[in-house]
């Protein structure tokens, strides 16, 4: 027992001479330097202070801490609140939200924590995909375009103001959405702001708010918000439709998933035909049908029924009603004239610059120069594929039609692999979303100017992520 009782302190002797040569504990280091960190936070309020007394530095400095931790710990929900606040821009549908500045205090949330995990927690690990060489290719077309635009001011303004914002959030979310319960939160996120801006349109029509040509409805026109323009506010409408219908339409889900679907899509849906929008209403038939495409087994009474439906919602829009593109007018309509004029006078942009094409947001100051038929007054062209050939060139709408395919062929590959790999059901109803949100815009382009806003880029950025995931996790 002697020698055991020897042996045992000699072992005990060398463990604690090993551990007086060990590096402390990290949370050593955090105690030491925490005095440092509150002083600092205290000086840089004292300056605050000093520089501005006002009780809202005291709030600020309460929430600071709090607010940090949320921006660093939840980034993707950071990041998607930015791009909801700049596409549907709920703080113009809610102007009592207009004073807190929340779409830019979101933009410096989304920058710190895109920086802090990519550079120093490497929890976002960027990744490349080939739709992304497309989005990069027609992004570098556009930039260089900025330098041969017919008015350079237009196009710096356009870019550094809204288009470089949108690329640096597709590639945010194409690496920020890695899990099932991050596009489960795009679903949920995108449909009910949808219906955020939808009960503020119905309310608008039914008090007869801000209505143009008497009948069409819009939101937050005397403030001059985008939303102001019936086309604009269907566009925004539009986009969330997709992402309820899945909700609605996949069990898998649940009944209150699909509930809120349901409660969501008719809601949506009520509010695009009141903008009676032409293109608002050519991608909800297009969402529609591919929905109702992949469940119904016979084609012929898809085919059959379908055509009924479409007439029936164009009378239900009340488009023959329309102070503008009426049944009233004769032969083709004023609106149509107008859009056909539009696109003659960007076929001739095209034509004369076909490389750079006019410069971007430069079609609107170049209406004169080009189109045929001058009634006074410059118009906007009303189509992203006419839109982009304008402003970008040929080749721009080239790099363009062949991002959308691209984004189209992926979006149809992920829907039919997560349905052959029963896949999780969000997995099924985000890939569907995906699919029918891309068509759905493709399709309304024909009338909805969409080439250079968030629609596509936000669905492209989706798609990417969900393709990256089945093919590490399927």
């Amino acid at each position: 027992m002697g020698k055991n009782t020897y042996l045992h302190r000699c072992i005990r002797n060398i463990i604690s001479l090993k551990n007086r040569h060990k590096p402390l504990p990290s949370n050593h280091h955090k105690i030491h330097l925490s005095p440092w960190v509150a002083l600092a936070l205290c000086g840089l309020f004292t300056g605050a202070w000093w520089l501005l007394p006002h009780p809202i530095l005291i709030v600020i400095a309460g929430l600071a801490p709090l607010a940090i931790y949320g921006v660093l710990r939840l980034p993707f929900v950071i990041v998607l609140s930015f791009v909801i606040f700049s596409f549907c821009r709920i703080h113009e549908a809610f102007p009592f939200l207009n004073p807190l500045k929340i779409p830019q205090l979101l933009a410096l949330g989304s920058l710190f924590a895109l920086g802090w995990h990519i550079v120093v927690t490497g929890k976002i690990q960027p990744f490349w995909d080939k739709s992304l060489d497309w989005v990069t290719v027609f992004f570098v077309l556009v930039f260089i375009g900025i330098f041969f635009a017919t008015s350079r001011d237009i196009a710096i303004t356009a870019f550094k103001d809204s288009y470089i914002k949108i690329i640096i959030m597709t590639y945010a979310i194409a690496w920020l959405t890695r899990t099932p319960s991050d596009f489960k939160l795009s679903l949920y996120l995108f449909t009910l702001s949808g219906v955020a801006v939808a009960s503020v349109a119905l309310f608008n029509k039914a008090n007869g708010i801000g209505l143009v040509e008497g009948t069409r409805v819009t939101v937050g026109r005397e403030l001059g918000s985008i939303l102001g323009d019936p086309n604009d506010l269907a566009l925004v409408l539009m986009f969330p439709i997709s992402f309820a219908a899945s909700l609605m339409l996949n069990k898998g889900l649940g009944k209150i998933a699909r509930c809120i679907g349901t409660l969501s899509t008719i809601t949506l849906f009520s509010a695009v035909i009141a903008t009676q929008s032409r293109g608002g209403l050519l991608g909800v038939i297009a969402v529609f049908g591919l929905m109702a495409y992949r469940r119904i087994e016979s084609k012929l009474i898809f085919f059959g029924g379908g055509a009924v439906a479409v007439m029936g919602l164009f009378v239900m829009a009340g488009i023959s009603g329309r102070a503008s593109g009426g049944a009233a007018e004769e032969g083709v309509d004023a609106s149509a004239m107008g859009r056909i004029y539009a696109w003659q006078a960007a076929w001739g942009m095209a034509l004369v610059n076909p490389i750079t094409g006019v410069g971007l947001k430069n079609f609107f100051s170049n209406y004169f120069f080009y189109s045929p038929h001058w009634d006074g007054l410059n118009h906007a062209v009303h189509s992203t594929w006419f839109g982009v050939m304008a402003e970008s060139g040929l080749l721009g709408i080239i790099v363009f039609v062949g991002m959308v395919i691209k984004l189209i062929i992926d979006a149809t590959n992920s829907t039919n692999f997560a349905i052959q790999r029963c896949a999780p059901p969000v997995i099924t109803a985000a890939s569907e979303a995906n699919l029918a949100s891309i068509l759905g815009i493709a399709v309304s382009g024909t009338f909805l100017t969409q080439g250079y806003t968030w629609p596509i880029y936000v669905v492209a950025s989706l798609i990417i992520a969900m393709k990256h995931w089945q093919k590490n996790n399927l």
